[in-house]
């Protein structure tokens, strides 16, 4: 019993925990977690507005990988026609200093009902470090 407690305690403490900070996003309070150099923001206080949407506590917005002071990777949109069917794009972008934040941006298609129009959206997505979760 000794050396499985011991085994498990050992496992549990070779890998980097994961981090969790609170961001602001557009209103919304955002859980940035951590794990190497991948990331994910996911609300963990979506502002009322997006309930429509589909979007609750744990919804994920962006999801990618840290490379210096880097982030690129796949982001959502989401609509009240279409809750629970977010639109994937790529972003990608810094992290700022004074205050501390992350900008990706990229470009994707507009959908309406959920069918695309054709046009395309350059999206700017900001977050706003807060606090510790």
């Amino acid at each position: 019993m000794k050396r499985l407690t011991a085994i498990l305690f050992s496992c549990l403490f070779a890998f980097p925990a994961i981090a969790d900070s609170c961001w602001n996003h557009n209103g919304s309070v955002m859980r940035l977690s951590a794990s190497g150099n991948d990331r994910w923001f996911s609300y963990e206080q979506p502002r009322q507005a997006l309930y429509n949407s589909g979007v609750y506590q744990g919804t994920l917005l962006f999801n990618g990988r840290k490379n210096g002071n880097w982030y690129a990777g796949m982001a959502r949109v989401f609509s009240s026609a279409c809750p629970g069917n977010p639109l994937e794009y790529w972003v990608e972008g810094p992290v700022l200093q004074n205050p501390l934040r992350v900008q990706v941006e990229g470009t994707r298609e507009d959908y309406r009902n959920c069918q695309p129009t054709g046009t395309m959206t350059h999206d700017v997505l900001v977050f706003s470090y807060m606090y510790n979760c």
